[in-house]
């Protein structure tokens, strides 16, 4: 039977973060996000709309020094409480592909939450900074929670001139491959998506 919550909540502290998140994955897109950097908490906001997946997290970073640290941390804590919301995967569709358009730019994302993680970007930006954010943190996010989240992620920016548009259509088509990816399937809801009855590992 499908589980009445699946939430999950992470407190990270360290010399140069201190991060809470708390997800629920069955909510509806709900989200209270403040990273100190303010393109990430709005690529951040468009994730948790578009998955349906609340999403409140409060960090605060050494950015007197750079973004880096927050970026990368910020993906690793939520990635943890993606895991731990998500208990074996029981039930789980555990496979999402979606693709998305942002004006004139294009991603596709595939991705299995298969609890072995792996990225595969395949995102050029046209430029190395969007606003004060260098955007090679872009693949430190996403490297950082597909990780910490055990996806095997791939996300593909087919054509894009604008960095704000290329940064958003793979946060968006992410979020709607988690979507489909987390929603649980009413025929196989008390079996693990697996022949080998876990996910981890060879399959």
């Amino acid at each position: 039977m499908r589980p009445k919550t699946r939430v999950g909540r992470v407190e990270r502290k360290t010399h140069e973060t201190q991060i809470t998140v708390e997800l629920n994955l069955d909510g509806t897109g709900q989200y209270d996000i403040s990273t100190g950097i303010g393109f990430l908490d709005h690529m951040l906001e468009q994730l948790s709309r578009h998955s349906l997946i609340d999403i409140k997290i409060k960090a605060t970073g050494d950015l007197h020094i750079d973004f880096h640290h927050t970026t990368e941390d910020v993906g690793i804590a939520l990635g943890e409480a993606f895991t731990q919301a998500l208990g074996d995967r029981r039930g789980i569709n555990r496979y999402g592909t979606a693709i998305a358009p942002m004006d004139e730019s294009l991603t596709r994302v595939a991705l299995d939450a298969s609890n072995r993680p792996y990225l595969v970007w395949q995102v050029e930006f046209v430029r190395d900074k969007l606003g004060e954010m260098d955007t090679e943190l872009f693949k430190e996010w996403f490297g950082a929670f597909a990780q910490a989240a055990g996806l095997t992620l791939h996300v593909e920016t087919f054509y894009g001139e604008n960095n704000h548009h290329i940064a958003e259509s793979c946060f968006k088509a992410m979020a709607r491959a988690l979507r489909q990816a987390v929603e649980i399937d009413p025929r196989k809801a008390d079996q693990v998506p697996s022949t080998k009855g876990v996910l981890g590992g060879s399959l």
